[in-house]
């Protein structure tokens, strides 16, 4: 086996590891959820991950203090990232595990069309149509329009564009920064914000009796998560390891049924293939793109 290949099979597996704590860490959100207010489920994660981040960013060496983390791009990555991440706390809270998993599933495609639009890349007409079918897949699980639809699920929804608006912004980031950096940062400004939220929502800042089990779950298996798909990109080609990020949606599906009995219908099963196939698709022609 040569080293390449080598590389490209272990980065696989460190994405897919990665997808699965992120899976679990998305779960235990879920759980705490339904034992303390989305308000405080957020402080709690929020200020767990700027704790985590910032002892890896020491532990890294890298340089917190730059005037580069307030730069306008950085000021909208952390809004832009503050927004989806509150978002998926609120969809946790109201809607299947597997139905929220779906629907980001669509983020790379959006991404893909903000890139267009945002920062003039050129996209052929096959990646066009693969991003409209991809939309085509979001509409069959949303279904707006019909009896069966549920304002809730416009959280996903919202917390998709935040995520695809983070990973547009990071292309246009320092590129001294570090990860772990970045993500003190968002941590950093996320708190405060969350904080609010919470005393104006319940009239204080924590819980009374936050179940600590499954507060350091959530924030401990986001934390490996995000090492986990740093060690991934950096090991192998992102071309190989990125179609292998649609595995978080597999390890929802699961659990999912595993925990909250979940039993996603035909509709919203169909919209999360397309939406894959798609995603795939995208990635597979940006590859050739960039090859030819």
């Amino acid at each position: 086996m040569s080293p390449d290949t080598h590389n490209n099979s272990r980065g696989i597996w460190l994405m897919v590891l990665s997808m699965a704590a992120f899976a679990i860490a998305d779960t235990f959100v879920k759980l705490a959820t339904g034992q303390m207010a989305q308000a405080h489920t957020t402080v709690l994660l929020m200020g767990g991950g700027l704790v985590i981040f910032f002892i890896l960013a020491k532990l890294r060496r890298e340089t917190l203090l730059s005037r580069a983390a307030f730069s306008r791009v950085m000021l909208l990555r952390y809004c832009a990232e503050i927004c989806g991440s509150f978002g998926i706390v609120m969809a946790l809270s109201a809607v299947p595990l597997s139905t929220v998993g779906a629907i980001l599933q669509a983020t790379p495609l959006v991404v893909a069309a903000g890139a267009v639009l945002v920062l003039g890349e050129k996209v052929s007409w096959r990646r066009w149509s693969a991003i409209v079918i991809g939309f085509l897949g979001v509409l069959l699980i949303i279904r707006p329009g019909t009896a069966s639809f549920d304002a809730n699920i416009l959280w996903p929804v919202a917390a998709m564009f935040g995520l695809a608006g983070r990973d547009l912004t990071t292309r246009l980031t320092p590129p001294e920064m570090g990860s772990a950096t970045l993500a003190t940062y968002t941590m950093a400004a996320a708190v405060p914000l969350a904080v609010i939220w919470a005393l104006l929502s319940e009239g204080q800042v924590l819980p009374q009796d936050p179940n600590l089990l499954i507060v350091a779950a959530m924030v401990g298996f986001g934390a490996v998560g995000y090492l986990l798909i740093i060690a991934s990109v950096r090991t192998a080609e992102v071309s190989v390891v990125s179609p292998f990020r649609y595995s978080r949606l597999l390890f929802l599906l699961l659990l999912g049924v595993i925990f909250f009995g979940e039993r996603p219908d035909v509709l919203t099963l169909l919209g999360a293939a397309i939406i894959i196939a798609s995603g795939i698709y995208t990635m597979w022609r940006d590859r050739l793109a960039k090859q030819g």
